[in-house]
């Protein structure tokens, strides 16, 4: 039996388990063993240790889902430096504010054609580039012995492993860190849950920038299952991408519903589909009622399908509901969250003391992280004492709105920052998208709140339909579901809702139109 208080430590114990298994399998055919990635990581380290890295240091990895970009993460686990990876495709501007963030000792490129490669000027003095490829091939990295490191040792629960940056409200990126605690707690939960086994073989379609890829990555390559490396251009082509699922064997699927929903509206996805696939895990947004009833009739014989929920500020996953008939009893609402996962706790933090049931969920637990990267203000702010304990007891302030039912399940009722007060009401945009879902021409909706003046605002919908209907019907259908105040002024009909990097509707895009 091992103690494994760090990840660097488990994965050693995980790779000399299922030395001869394959931990990446690559839509090309290309296999990269557990024995290989365990040695290519443990080259990394001693590369890091040689450039005079140091522990809790933070190194920017602009991943694109090379298997040295996987083996520099191991790497920086087993050293105890911080990781994050950042988006190539994201704007320089952005880069550059969260590179001001988290002052990246180094800046590792594992595929130097990239735009954001030739953008990157030495701008941030204390930061150094490397080509991870030209690292990897170098033979005298390669000679050396890959032996297991001594400095993993050194590594402590409560160290940092990552930091995920997420958009905040001002528009200036956010850096969520995770220690290893936290994300070792997170294994074990995932490996029960999804009753992970070391045939498994996971999708890692999630881009690996965004917080659903802590679950591809942690709980299969950290369980001895495999992993499959989704690269974005294969995203692009809904057939190609199902196929790639099919012919991966892939057993565990994970991913936001909008990638599921494009699936679905290309009819690439059949009922013959996913023949290896034991379940579909779906979140990070609402998945509108009408494509989960599709997905639900294509697949309830034989694929388990579960709503999960979690921010990226606590291991991206903190509940879990299975999907069954009786959700689709009530079509005009989102799919409930369910029960909180096993080893959290949670508080409701009411807008009316008499009601205890309706607020801000709070969590709290070992899955709770850090807080934000050099950003203390905001920390303070969000991770707060619970002021029902007379004791130290830390809990981090989602900013969703949930209600809990009498049953214990959470239903998401919306974002703190996406209620509007319209014509004397309080509203929560969320309700208004879930009616339009419901709807079976609409195939996706953003609803924002427009400001006409400093006093007077108008409620506004973008939406892609699959047929030819007319917006005065939309009103018409929608005057069934939503009190008159709810039903939005001016409804638009696009070809498709803008999404940002991570693949949810960008409300941010749909303001400017």
């Amino acid at each position: 039996m091992y103690y494994n208080y760090n990840l660097g430590k488990l994965f050693y114990e995980i790779s000399k388990q299922y030395s001869r298994k394959t931990a990446l399998k690559y839509p090309d055919g290309t296999l990269i063993k557990y024995s290989h990635l365990n040695q290519l990581s443990n080259q990394l380290a001693q590369f890091l240790v040689q450039k005079g890295f140091q522990k809790n240091q933070v190194i920017a990895i602009f991943n694109e889902k090379s298997y040295f970009g996987y083996a520099l993460m191991l790497a920086c686990l087993k050293f105890g430096i911080i990781y994050t990876n950042l988006d190539v495709t994201s704007p320089w501007a952005r880069v550059k504010k969260i590179l001001e963030v988290c002052k990246p000792a180094a800046v590792f490129f594992d595929n130097t054609g990239n735009e954001i490669f030739k953008e990157f000027d030495g701008s941030f003095p204390s930061t150094v580039s490397f080509d991870l490829a030209d690292i990897g091939f170098q033979k005298e990295i390669f000679a050396q012995d890959a032996h297991d490191l001594e400095i993993v040792d050194l590594v402590i629960g409560s160290d940092p492993a990552y930091i995920m940056f997420t958009s905040g409200s001002t528009g200036f990126p956010k850096g969520a860190v995770m220690s290893h605690n936290n994300v070792l707690n997170f294994i074990q939960w995932g490996h029960q849950t999804f009753n992970v086994k070391p045939d498994d073989v996971f999708t890692n379609a999630n881009p690996i920038y965004f917080d659903n890829s802590v679950f591809d990555f942690y709980t299969s390559l950290f369980s001895g299952a495999t992993l499959v490396p989704i690269k974005s251009d294969l995203l692009k082509s809904a057939n190609d991408l199902v196929k790639a699922i099919n012919d991966s064997g892939c057993t565990i699927w994970f991913s936001v519903p909008s990638l599921l929903v494009y699936l679905l509206t290309t009819k690439a996805l059949t009922k013959n589909d996913f023949k290896n696939i034991k379940q579909i895990a779906f979140g990070g947004e609402g998945f509108p009622k009408n494509k989960l009833k599709q997905l639900y009739d294509l697949f309830k014989d034989r694929i388990t399908l579960l709503n999960v929920y979690g921010p990226t500020e606590c291991t991206c996953i903190c509940s879990m509901h299975e999907i069954s008939e009786s959700d689709f009893e009530n079509m005009n609402e989102l799919a409930t969250l369910g029960h909180i996962a096993p080893n959290f706790g949670y508080e409701i933090i009411p807008f009316d003391t008499e009601n205890q049931h309706f607020g801000e969920l709070a969590l709290i637990g070992p899955c709770v992280g850090l807080g934000y990267y050099n950003d203390i203000e905001k920390t303070e702010k969000s991770f707060v004492q619970n002021p029902k304990k007379k004791f130290r007891n830390i809990m981090y302030k989602t900013g969703d709105v949930v209600e809990e039912a009498k049953n214990g399940d959470l239903h998401f009722r919306g974002r703190v920052d996406n209620q509007i007060k319209h014509m004397g009401y309080r509203i929560e945009l969320e309700e208004i998208e879930a009616a339009f879902n419901s709807l079976i021409y609409i195939n996706e909706v953003g609803v924002i709140y427009q400001m006409v003046n400093t006093e007077l605002g108008q409620i506004k919908a973008f939406v892609s339909i699959n047929e030819n209907i007319k917006k005065e019907s939309i009103v018409l259908d929608l005057k069934n579901l939503l009190p008159p105040y709810m039903v939005p002024r001016i409804i638009e009909v696009l070809d498709s809702i803008p999404k940002n990097a991570n693949g949810k509707i960008d409300r941010k895009q749909l303001a400017l139109l």
